[in-house]
Order: C-alpha cells, then sequence, then structure tokens
C-alpha cells in the first residue's frame, strides 16, 4: 500500500488498472481511472484486503512513519528506536510475522513503554488493520490518552493522518474513544467500563497500567479477562500486550503475567571485559552522600562503569530469556530505569530518589515500583503484642493534647457489641481513648438503647473541651438488616454502615456510599440504608506499619501515623490489635495473591481499629487542609504558633520571641498552652 494512497470515495468511478509499479511494502497496487464506474471501487477495495500482512515489523514502521509531537513528546521529530534500542525486540514481537500472541512488559516508569503501544497502534491502521481495543485504568484516562496521545500520533504522521478523519469532522465514526480507518476501528475505554470491555471482538488488545485498574468492572469480573474473551474468535491471529508498572507483591497483575513468560532480560557488555549482564540496582554504588558519583560495578571485572558509556551499552544489547514459559506464545520483558538513554531519568536521579525515600515506607515503595519496575512486598506481620504493652502512656486526659476530633468503630458479635473511640489529629496520629463493651447481641434492644446513648456521651480534651464522637462506622457483616434500621433510625451523618471487602485500594480504601433496601418497623424500604465498602487490607497495613513507627528522639515531634496506647490497654486487646498477618497464597494456576489470615480467635481490636479509620477517611481526614486543622485546633482550645503561607512560624528568626515547648508525652506532663474555658465541641463538619 503507498504512503500517499487513500481509499476511494464509495461514490467515486475508477478503473482496475495494474500499476507496473511497487509501493513502498514491494506490493503491486491498483491506480485509479475516472473513467470507469463505482462498482469497481468496491473490488479495488477487495483486493488490498485480501493482501497478506506486510512483511514490515512495528519498529521499522516507527523508523519511517513515526513522527512525535511537541505536544506529546519531549524530543520532537521523527521517531528513532535506536534512542530506546530496548524497545525493538518488544515491537517487533508485536509484529505480524512474530509468533507471540501474548507481550508482557514489567517496567519502570517512563522508559518509552506506551510510545511502543501507539507505534503499534499506528502500524495495525496502517498496515494490518483489524478490530483494536486499548483499555486504560478509567474511561476518564482513555479520554486523555486520546486527547493528549492518539491525536498527536494520527495528526502528525502523515500516513495515519490520510487514513482517520479528524474528531471534528462529521464522521460519527471518529469520536473521542473510536477511531475509523479502511479495513478496522480502535475503540478506547476504561477498565472500570464493563461495557467498554464487551463493546466488540478484537483482534489486537493493548491493556496500559493493567495494575492500576480495579479488582472488578462494574462488579462483572476481572478487568482483563474481560478484555481478553474478546479477542478468542481470532486464535492464533491474536496479539494481547500487557504493560504497566507493578506495585504490591501478589497482588500486581503485571508481575503475575511476567512470572508466567520466559522472563526476558536486556543484558548489556560491560565497556572493559565485555562480560554480558543485565542491570541490577544493587550494583549500583556511590559515594556516602554524593550520589553524583553513582556508577555501576561490572560483575564479572568488578570495575566502575560511568554513564557515559550507556549508550553504547545499549546498542550492544540483547534481550535473553531466564525462565521457560508456561505458554510458548508469552513473552515477557522486565526493564528497570537503569536503562533509561542519557538525558531522560540518570543513574545520579536514581540514586537521590532512592536515598530521598529512606525512612518512608510509600516513598520507598513508590521507588522501588517506579525505579526498579519490582513489585513492593508489604510488611504485614504482626508487631509483638507486648513491645506494644511496654509503649503505653498515661494520658493527661481523656483525649491528649493531640487528639481534634474523635470516631468510633463497632463491631457486632453474637453476644455483645464491641466499640472503640479513637482520637485523631494532624499527620493522622491517633490515640486510643475509650474502649466499650455493651452486652447483649443485635437481637438485644437494651444493647441497641445503650450504643444510641453513645452517641451523644462526651469525653474531655486537655485543654478542657468536650466532644462527642464525630462518626461511628459499624460493620454490617452480622446481621446486616438490623444495623441498617438502626443506623437509618440515628442518622447517616454520625452513623456510617460498613463492609468489609477483599484486597488493596490505596488510592481509594472506602467507597461509596451505595443504597440498599432497609427495613424499618416491619416496613421494607427500597434503597432506605447507604453502605460504604472498606477495602480492610489497606487500613490494617497502615496500622502495622504505624505500629512500627519508633519513638522520636527527645524534644522531637512525633512523626505522622504514630498510634498512642493508653496504660489501661490490657494484654487481650493489645492481642487482638495484632490478630492477624498478611501471607501470600497461590491458586490452582500458580498466581500468587496476598490475604489476611488469623493468628488467633478474636480480633475486634483490629477490626473496631479499621472501621474508626474509615469514619476518619470519609470524613475527610486524609484530604484536610491546613485551615482545616487550624479551625480543630481552635475549637479544641489548642494555642498553634502562627505561620505565614509559606509554613514559616512569624518572629521564627527573632531571638526575643521565646520558643513554644513541643508537646509533651509522658505521663502527667502540664499542658504547654494554657487552658481555655470549658467549651462545648462543635466541629464545623457536624454543623
Amino acid at each position: 500500500m503507498s504512503e500517499t494512497s487513500s481509499p476511494p470515495s464509495p461514490t467515486s468511478k475508477s478503473r482496475l488498472t495494474h500499476d507496473d509499479e511497487t509501493d513502498d511494502d514491494g506490493i503491486n497496487d491498483y491506480s485509479p481511472d475516472l473513467s470507469f464506474d463505482g462498482a469497481e471501487d468496491i473490488l479495488r477495495a477487495w483486493s488490498r484486503g485480501i493482501r497478506p500482512d506486510p512483511d514490515l515489523t512495528v519498529s521499522e514502521w516507527a523508523d519511517k512513519h513515526r513522527w512525535l509531537s511537541s505536544r506529546a513528546a519531549a524530543e520532537p521529530g521523527r521517531y528513532r528506536t535506536a534512542r530506546t534500542p530496548y524497545l525493538r525486540e518488544i515491537m517487533d514481537a508485536l509484529s505480524p510475522g512474530h509468533p507471540a500472541q501474548r507481550i508482557s512488559f514489567m517496567k519502570a516508569a517512563q522508559v518509552g513503554a506506551t510510545e511502543a503501544g501507539n507505534n503499534w497502534i499506528g502500524f495495525v491502521i496502517h498496515h494490518a488493520p483489524g478490530p483494536m481495543l486499548a483499555v486504560l485504568p478509567t474511561v476518564e484516562m482513555a479520554k486523555r490518552a486520546s486527547r493528549g496521545r492518539l491525536d498527536p500520533l494520527i495528526t502528525d504522521s502523515p500516513a495515519l493522518r490520510e487514513r482517520v478523519s479528524p474528531a471534528r469532522s462529521r464522521d460519527a465514526g471518529n469520536s473521542m474513544l473510536s477511531k475509523e480507518f479502511p479495513g478496522g476501528i480502535l475503540v478506547l475505554t476504561g477498565a472500570n467500563s464493563a461495557t467498554g470491555l464487551r463493546s466488540m471482538p478484537a483482534r489486537y488488545l493493548f491493556l496500559d497500567e493493567i495494575d492500576a485498574y480495579p479488582p472488578s468492572a462494574d462488579e462483572e469480573g476481572d478487568p482483563v479477562t474481560l478484555a481478553e474473551a474478546r479477542s478468542t474468535t481470532f486464535a492464533h491471529r491474536r496479539k494481547v500486550f500487557l504493560v504497566s508498572t507493578p506495585t504490591i507483591r501478589g497482588l500486581s497483575r503485571i508481575e503475575q503475567e511476567f512470572e508466567a513468560s520466559d522472563q526476558r532480560r536486556y543484558f548489556v557488555p560491560c565497556p572493559h571485559c565485555g562480560a554480558m549482564q543485565w542491570l541490577e540496582f544493587e550494583r549500583l554504588r556511590w559515594d556516602k552522600g554524593k550520589p553524583e558519583t553513582a556508577a555501576y560495578v561490572c560483575n564479572a571485572c568488578d570495575t566502575l562503569i560511568a554513564e557515559h558509556h550507556k549508550t553504547a551499552m545499549l546498542e550492544a544489547g540483547e534481550w535473553r530469556a531466564t525462565a521457560v514459559a508456561t505458554d510458548p506464545y508469552h513473552v515477557g520483558y522486565h526493564l528497570s530505569a537503569l536503562y533509561s538513554p542519557i538525558g531522560w531519568k540518570s543513574w545520579e536521579q536514581i540514586a537521590r530518589e532512592w536515598l530521598a525515600a529512606q525512612g518512608n515506607d510509600e516513598m520507598l515503595r513508590a521507588a522501588r515500583n517506579t525505579l526498579l519496575g519490582e513489585t513492593w512486598v508489604e510488611r504485614g506481620e504482626a508487631p509483638e503484642w507486648q513491645r506494644l504493652a511496654d509503649r503505653r502512656e498515661v494520658f493527661a486526659a481523656q483525649i491528649p493534647e493531640g487528639g481534634l476530633f474523635l470516631t468510633a468503630g463497632a463491631d457486632i458479635q453474637k453476644d455483645r457489641i464491641e466499640v472503640d473511640i479513637w482520637a485523631w489529629g494532624r499527620g493522622l496520629q491517633s490515640w486510643l481513648v475509650d474502649h466499650i463493651v455493651i452486652p447483649g447481641g443485635p437481637d438485644s434492644p437494651p444493647a441497641w438503647a445503650e450504643l444510641t446513648k453513645l452517641l451523644s456521651r462526651t469525653w474531655q480534651h486537655a485543654h478542657g473541651a468536650v466532644m462527642p464522637v464525630a462518626k461511628l462506622a459499624i460493620d454490617t457483616g452480622y446481621e446486616a438488616a438490623t444495623v441498617y434500621a438502626w443506623a437509618r433510625a440515628q442518622g447517616f451523618e454520625q452513623v456510617v454502615p460498613v463492609k468489609g471487602l477483599e484486597g488493596f485500594n490505596r488510592a481509594t480504601p472506602v467507597s461509596g456510599p451505595t443504597f440498599v433496601d432497609a427495613t424499618v418497623g416491619g416496613k421494607r424500604l427500597r434503597r432506605g440504608a447507604r453502605l460504604w465498602s472498606v477495602a480492610t487490607a489497606t487500613f490494617k497495613i497502615e496500622t502495622y506499619r504505624f505500629l512500627r513507627l519508633e519513638w522520636p528522639e527527645e524534644d522531637q515531634p512525633d512523626p505522622p501515623g504514630m498510634i498512642h496506647l493508653p496504660d489501661w490497654a490490657d494484654s487481650e486487646w493489645l492481642k487482638q490489635l495484632v490478630a492477624e498477618q498478611l501471607v501470600t497464597v497461590r491458586n490452582k494456576r500458580g498466581y500468587a495473591r496476598q490475604e489476611w489470615q488469623k493468628l488467633r480467635e478474636r480480633n475486634e481490636a483490629l477490626d473496631t481499629r479499621v472501621y474508626a479509620r474509615a469514619a476518619a477517611w470519609i470524613m475527610g481526614a486524609d484530604r484536610w487542609d491546613e485551615r482545616m486543622w487550624r479551625q480543630l485546633e481552635d475549637q479544641a482550645g489548642v494555642v498553634t504558633p502562627v505561620t505565614d503561607v509559606g509554613g514559616t512560624a512569624e518572629n521564627a528568626d527573632d531571638p526575643t520571641v521565646p520558643t513554644p515547648d513541643p508537646p509533651a508525652r509522658q505521663a502527667g506532663a502540664p499542658p504547654t498552652t494554657p487552658r481555655r474555658k470549658r467549651q462545648t465541641y462543635t466541629p464545623r463538619f457536624m454543623r
């Protein structure tokens, strides 16, 4: 097919004659003759359709036809595979002539993987047309990808521009999420849309950032499985490209795909001894405190390799399989940011970001995922309860100075209701304020009456204010109908029914509310109650991480997330708080996943902690700004230094102004700010 040829209009008249010249693929084309009638246009299109796929690889097509736009690329101009040589084999595996049907790519951030996928899209439109489905984590991300990447891909590459009508045209077949071209169609959708995933059969599947996909698409099943079902009718002719930065060990989809593949690594030669090796982070070395000295140590001759050798090393590199795939048509690739070309992510930058992440689990997780392209191993082992007992504190008041609002978690048992009250402060520090056991189960009216009274109780703050429970989260796992009826009677502003879900969801650990039926006074009400879903695994991991935090040095502030336990917390309650651990199990197919398992029968303290934490999340504590925290401190009677917009205390540099002492944690320590008159605590979020 000629690069500049375009399909004839159905209303045009042309005569079909063999052209003596061949096009850029070495295949004779038909030249139009406007004196013939339109029936032969159909024959001309049909003759093109029966041609075999051209003997051209995706990387060759990209080097010949792809132009990068300044809107979507840091280095605009003609695309050069030589800039990222490690992508050549990956793109060529997507070509029709390659036997691979499933290609998985577990990689660090910003190594060019998405551009490889875009090159594949361009190749399909130009040389191997067919139905293609591109799936991103959400529909909104699909729209952004269409505007920011796909539209520039088409408009800046002449070979594609003549085959795809602009999205602004009157052609209904070309919109933001749908691009028709001669012989095929490209549909973009989100993994959160079950309708989009089952919209059509697809020969080609481009599944981008699969670790960010939701566990289920509209509660209809795994998005990857739903998408792959679209390609089954194409048998050996299909291609599935799965790309992602990994996340958590045992939960990462791309890690599962890579482990099931032949696990290819990119081997490069040492410029000194020529030994072939794949780059490992452990062999990147730098002088202490001097990331600018970062260099790679050869695993054969132990010679330092300066980064300026990287370009030649990448050019001479090759992919080598390090395992045997369970499916011979499945190839997998792994790449870290150490391979990033000169001018992108340098070894010095990698060293700096790694050093900056030390001491912070969240930053370390992000560094491991985005720099090394490896999964993060959650520390799910339970802390020792005796260690927690040794660090209990004597609170100077029911609510210590740092506590600014209260939430509660209620766990319904057969013969009792257990409630824990937690105070929360800046940085999500928390204090256990009260532990209440109400005799009687869900069939006991007196038990519900006592729980109702609890909603109007108050606890005294160290500065004299009194605080009620701002929000109580109650579990619906046992006798849900009774819980719904009680929650509806109390009002959903203060009471939130919750349901625990398996799995992790760091971005949105609490979702909802969804409306469910409720029975009140013997009458069934449709959508009579509101239910919130909680990814309990996320908050359990967070709780254990906070419990492992070490006390700061004297006169240093407590770290964010510190959990403070009172001296009255007994051994039974402490054992319940650490009653579970995170374990890795494998299913029948051999894929690993993580799940929480009990170490002992009773775990109510951990459950109520998770529910109280979910209540704080629902209130918005994870997203409050400085102004909100200041309002809470003012209402609680806490005096804080006045700071400017940048966060620096006024008169901080004035030696004549005394610096206030940090909050004391010692038992019986006097408050660092004067007590105010006792007042009723009414936070703005409760008004």
